[in-house]
C-alpha cells in the first residue's frame, strides 16, 4: 500500500481530516480534504465533524484550531514547522499602547501566537483584515504583528490612527521592487499580484493587492494569460491546476517558506498512524484567544 492509500484508509477509519495551507509542499495539498488561506482553514476546522484534524501548516494555525475546537484531536505533521512573524511583538509593548492610547483596539493578525491572542481584542487575516478594522467602533488600532500589513489596512481606512508594530514575515519583506520590475521586463504582458505582507515598494508595482485565497480568485476572473507572483511559491500548485492555460512566474527561487515545506507526506501518515504531535493550549488560554477569533468570524461574516 503506497503512503497515500495508506494516509486515506486512516483518515476513513479514524474519521480524521486533512487541512492544508496554500504554502505546503503541492503533494500535500493533493491530498487534503480543505486547501486554503488562514480564514478558510479557520472556518473550515469548526464546520468539520471529524474526530481529528491534521493541520497541514505551521504552529499558529494549528493552536488557533485547537482553540476554535476543544472537542477535536488536532495533529501537526511537524512541531517543528512555526512563523517567524508569530513571535514579533510582545505582551509588554501590548500593554504599553493600551496605557498610552484611549479607546484602543488590539487588532491581532492570525499570524500570531496563542499567547499574543490572549492579550488581542480581534484576529483578522490579510483577506478580511480590511473590512474588520472599518468597522471598529474604536479610532486607535494597533495591529500586530506585521507592519507590513498594518501599513496597508492603514492606507485603506485613513479615518483611523493604525499604529504599526515592527514586525514583517520574512519571506514576503524580502521581495524586492527590482526583481518585480525585471520579470516585467521579460514579461510585459504579466500582471503583478502581491501579497500585502510585502513592503510597500512592492504594493506600489502591484497590479493586484490581496491574500493568497485573494490571488487565486483574481487569476480565475481574470481574462489576463501572464502573471508575475509576489507571495509564497507553494500558491503555484493551486493557481496551475485551475488555469492550465496561463503562465505564472516568480520573483526569485527564495520565495519559500521553510518552515511550511517541513509538511510532508510521510509526516502526516506518521500522526494519523500514531495520533502523536497534538496540539494542547490549556484552558484559560482557549478562552482567551478564542475570543478574538470568534470575534473574527463574526465580523467577516
Amino acid at each position: 500500500m503506497s503512503v497515500i492509500e495508506e494516509i486515506r484508509r486512516l483518515k476513513e477509519e479514524k474519521n480524521a481530516v486533512i487541512l492544508a495551507h496554500y504554502y505546503v509542499p503541492d503533494e500535500v495539498q493533493e491530498i487534503a480534504d480543505y486547501i486554503g488561506d488562514s480564514y478558510y482553514l479557520s472556518k473550515a476546522a469548526q464546520k468539520t465533524d471529524a474526530d481529528i484534524i491534521v493541520f497541514c501548516g505551521v504552529k499558529f494555525m494549528g493552536e488557533s484550531a485547537a482553540i476554535l475546537n476543544p472537542e477535536k484531536k488536532v495533529l501537526m505533521p511537524d512541531m517543528a514547522a512555526d512563523c517567524a512573524m508569530a513571535h514579533m511583538v510582545q505582551l509588554e509593548k501590548i500593554r504599553e499602547m493600551r496605557e498610552k492610547y484611549e479607546d484602543l483596539a488590539v487588532v491581532c493578525y492570525i499570524n500570531s501566537t496563542a499567547e499574543i491572542k490572549t492579550c488581542s481584542d480581534v484576529c483578522v487575516t490579510s483577506a478580511n483584515a480590511v473590512k474588520i478594522v472599518k468597522n471598529l467602533p474604536n479610532q486607535n488600532i494597533f495591529f500586530i504583528p506585521d507592519g507590513n500589513l498594518g501599513r496597508y489596512v492603514a492606507e485603506q481606512v485613513p479615518e483611523k490612527n493604525v499604529i504599526l508594530n515592527d514586525g514583517c514575515c520574512p519571506i514576503h519583506a524580502a521581495m524586492s521592487a527590482e526583481a518585480v520590475k525585471r520579470e516585467k521586463e521579460k514579461h510585459p504582458e504579466a500582471k503583478f499580484l502581491v501579497h500585502p505582507e510585502c513592503t510597500g515598494e512592492l504594493l506600489e508595482l502591484a497590479d493586484y493587492i490581496g491574500s493568497t485565497s485573494g490571488i487565486i480568485d483574481f487569476v480565475a476572473g481574470d481574462e489576463g494569460k501572464e502573471y508575475i507572483i509576489g507571495t509564497e511559491v507553494g500558491v503555484l500548485y493551486e493557481l496551475k491546476k485551475q488555469n492550465p492555460d496561463k503562465n505564472f512566474y516568480i520573483l526569485s527561487d527564495n520565495q519559500i517558506c521553510a518552515d511550511m515545506k517541513l509538511v510532508t507526506l510521510e509526516k502526516v501518515l506518521e500522526v494519523l498512524k500514531q495520533e502523536t504531535n497534538e496540539v494542547k493550549v490549556t484552558e484559560k488560554v482557549r478562552i482567551q484567544a478564542g475570543a478574538p477569533l470568534e470575534k473574527m468570524l463574526m465580523l467577516a461574516k
